[in-house]
C-alpha cells in the first residue's frame, strides 16, 4: 500500500497484483476508530481500521476409495492449505521460522520516492473447526530512511477462517480485522487534526480489505480444487 501527501489533499494508492481476479463490490461495515485521549503524551498517533467478513459456497467432493467426503479442513491443515492461505504465489519468498510461523516478504513497491519491501511474520493455526491466520509483525526493509519509519508503525491483523452447513450446503468463511498505528511525528501532519489522517486511513484499509478477501476466497477455492484434484491422481 502507498500513501501520499500533496498540498492539502491526501492520495492514496493500491496496490494492484493482489490476485489476478476482478474487484467485486460489497457493502462495507463502517469502521469505528477509537481515538487516543491520552493528555500526558505529546505524541500523536492515527490508529486506523478496517474488517471485512464474506462467505462462499464450497463444493462437494467425495472421496470415492473409502465413500467419504474431502473435507476443506483436510486442505487447510495440508502444507498445500497453509501455501494458499499464506498466498505464496505474491511473495517474494516466504520461510518457516517457528511452529506455525512464517516469514514472508513482499515484492518491493514505491512508496513516495523510495523502494520499500514489507516483511510480514504471520502465525498459521489450523483447527478442526477453523483456521486462525495472525500478522505478529509487519516491518519495511530497504534504505536507511525507509527502514527508520519502523519505529512509527505498527500492524495487527486477524484472518478467521471457518466453515459451517446451512440446510444442505456447506460454506467457507473469512473473517478480517486489520488495525494500524502510525504516530504522528512531522510537519505538516503534526499542525493537523489527526482525523485529516485517519478518515482517508480507514477508507483506503476498507478498500484494500472489500478487494482482498472475495480474492482471497476464490484463490482458496481454486487450490482447494486442485489439491482434490491430485489427491484422486494419488489413489491406487
Amino acid at each position: 500500500m502507498q500513501m501520499r501527501y500533496c498540498g492539502s489533499h491526501e492520495i492514496f494508492k493500491l496496490p494492484t497484483n493482489l490476485y489476478n481476479f476482478p474487484a467485486t463490490r460489497k457493502v462495507v461495515d463502517v469502521i469505528q476508530v477509537i481515538k487516543d485521549d491520552s493528555t500526558n503524551s505529546k505524541v500523536k498517533r492515527a490508529l486506523l481500521g478496517a474488517k471485512k467478513k464474506e462467505r462462499i459456497k464450497l463444493p462437494s467432493y467425495k472421496n470415492a476409495c473409502v465413500g467419504e467426503m474431502y473435507h476443506i479442513s483436510q486442505f487447510l491443515k495440508h502444507p498445500t492449505g497453509v501455501e494458499a492461505m499464506l498466498n505464496v504465489n505474491a511473495l517474494e519468498s516466504y520461510v518457516l521460522i517457528d511452529t506455525n510461523t512464517y516469514r514472508c516478504k513482499l515484492p518491493p513497491i514505491q512508496l513516495l520516492n523510495f523502494e520499500v519491501a514489507p516483511v510480514l511474520d504471520l502465525e498459521v493455526t489450523p483447527a478442526s473447526e477453523c483456521c486462525i491466520v495472525e500478522l505478529l509483525s509487519c516491518k519495511f526493509e530497504g534504505s536507511e530512511i525507509v527502514e527508520n519509519q519502523n519505529q512509527y508503525f505498527s500492524a495487527t491483523m486477524k484472518n478467521f477462517i471457518s466453515w459451517n452447513i446451512t440446510g444442505s450446503e456447506s460454506f467457507l468463511e473469512v473473517d478480517v480485522k486489520l488495525n494500524i498505528t502510525l504516530e504522528i511525528y512531522n510537519r505538516p501532519f503534526t499542525l493537523l487534526p489527526v482525523s485529516t489522517i485517519e478518515r482517508p486511513g480507514n477508507l483506503v484499509l476498507q478498500a484494500l480489505l472489500d478487494r482482498f478477501v472475495p480474492l482471497l476466497l476464490q484463490q482458496l477455492l481454486q487450490d482447494y480444487d486442485a489439491w482434490i484434484t491430485q489427491q484422486r491422481r494419488n489413489l491406487p
